[in-house]
């Protein structure tokens, strides 16, 4: 189509303002007002973009145990069983709850019948399956004040709980009583939670540090440091293993593969991306835990990136342009997130290209002048044949994994805090005012 009117070339803008002018003049010319910015976001509605796609699904399995960070040393857990219809069954403390200062990060583990939680205030807690407190440890060292510090993980294998606390320590306790085994004092504070294999803990302190300590006597074994230190999370991305090698995530976006044993480097990759309009893209760490599959691992960043990676070469198999804040959930010829962009997300195994996305509340508040904070999301876990997402504006959204239709949302009692969990058919969320709620 071609308009009507004179034609000025935009470099001769002399001529352009000359006729812009004698047209006003004569009053043909009609400046509409700006219109005035908005005042309210409204809360984004679930909204499903893409198309519904069968997913081969493994079948369930009755998980006893969820021992790591996404269930395993690897983070890779098969379909765990959970009924088609959930109730709240129970609701305990576990000790104080999150502030804007001491956050609740630790996400929960599970063994022998016993779901193990840490509080804000580094306060360590067994829980039984029926919701009564087994016992209760406080780790802050006598030598601090308790609520100086957040953060840290949990591990759980052979009869012992790993913990890394804000304090700088990794403290080795009985999962029975509670009672200490060993702590090995470290020389920065840890990021993440440990991950134990084969003899050894594995973990990452923020000074760029990868450690791997003998789990009999809390010797150190080998250390990798890195040159160049970044900003980062306080609950950061655990190092995950497949049967060979152990990767390491650090604030720098590396991923660094060792060799289990010997701690001789294999190769090191940066996963990076830096996503537009978005202030946590300038944070540069790993946030979403390594996921081992096989002979490929999947890793993200807030910054709108996620890699499927060789385990063995550090050759990138693809990159799609989705961050993720936490694990993702491999399952067949699906991989499942949560993005940066606060939706749920199913990619391709084989591409990396997106199947579907669904959206989930933004802005904790509508008014534009306000806008400080976004909804946290934790998951997803897919457990029963549906995927699960607990979020900070206190539901639990319950998706079909091969269409991204929301099934059901229900109140859990509080913001969630941490990722959910699944053992003996129970769903576990812990919420920031300090308790853990059962579903079954």
């Amino acid at each position: 189509m071609i308009l009507p009117g004179p034609r000025y070339d935009v470099r001769q803008t002399d001529e352009a303002e000359a006729a812009y002018a004698k047209a006003a003049e004569a009053g043909t010319v009609v400046t509409a007002p700006a219109a005035p910015p908005p005042t309210r976001t409204p809360q984004r509605p679930y909204v499903v973009t893409g198309e519904a796609v069968a997913v081969a699904l493994p079948g369930q399995v009755a998980n006893a145990d969820w021992t790591h960070v996404s269930g395993t040393p690897s983070h890779a857990i098969q379909h765990p069983a959970l009924a088609g219809s959930l109730t709240q069954v129970w609701t305990a403390e576990i000790g104080n709850q999150g502030s804007r200062r001491l956050r609740l990060t630790a996400d929960p583990v599970a063994a022998g019948g016993l779901v193990y939680t840490m509080s804000a205030y580094t306060q360590v807690q067994a829980t039984s399956a029926a919701g009564g407190t087994v016992w209760r440890r406080d780790l802050t060292p006598p030598t601090e004040k308790p609520g100086e510090a957040s953060g840290g993980g949990l591990a759980y294998a052979e009869g012992r709980l790993y913990v890394t606390t804000a304090y700088g320590e990794l403290r080795v306790l009985d999962a029975a009583s509670g009672a200490d085994i060993w702590v090995q004092k470290l020389e920065s504070v840890p990021n993440s939670a440990p991950t134990v294999s084969g003899g050894f803990v594995y973990l990452t302190t923020r000074d760029g540090t990868a450690w791997a300590i003998d789990t009999r006597t809390g010797r150190i074994l080998w250390q990798i440091e890195t040159t160049e230190k970044r900003a980062f999370v306080i609950d950061g991305a655990a190092p995950a293993v497949s049967p060979r090698v152990v990767l390491f995530p650090f604030a720098t976006g590396d991923v660094i593969a060792a060799l289990k044993e010997s701690g001789i480097r294999l190769w090191s990759t940066i996963v990076a991306g830096q996503r537009l309009g978005r202030a946590y893209a300038e944070v540069g760490d790993i946030t979403a835990d390594p996921v081992v599959v096989g002979d490929r691992v999947y890793v993200g960043t807030p910054g709108g990136r996620l890699a499927a990676i060789d385990v063995n070469t550090g050759a990138r198999i693809w990159t799609a342009q989705q961050g993720a804040n936490s694990a993702v959930w491999p399952a067949g010829n699906a991989v499942f997130l949560v993005s940066d962009q606060n939706e749920i997300v199913r990619l391709n195994a084989g591409t990396g290209e997106t199947v579907w996305s669904a959206t989930l509340p933004f802005y904790t508040v509508e008014k534009v002048t306000r806008r400080k904070g976004v909804f946290p999301h934790f998951g997803p876990v897919l457990a029963g044949g549906r995927l699960s997402v607990v979020s900070g504006d206190g539901y639990l959204r319950e998706v079909d994994p091969a269409s991204g239709k929301l099934l059901r949302a229900t109140p859990i009692g509080g913001a969630a805090a941490a990722n959910p969990i699944v053992a003996g058919r129970t769903l576990y969320v812990l919420t920031d005012d300090g308790r853990l709620h059962a579903f079954r």
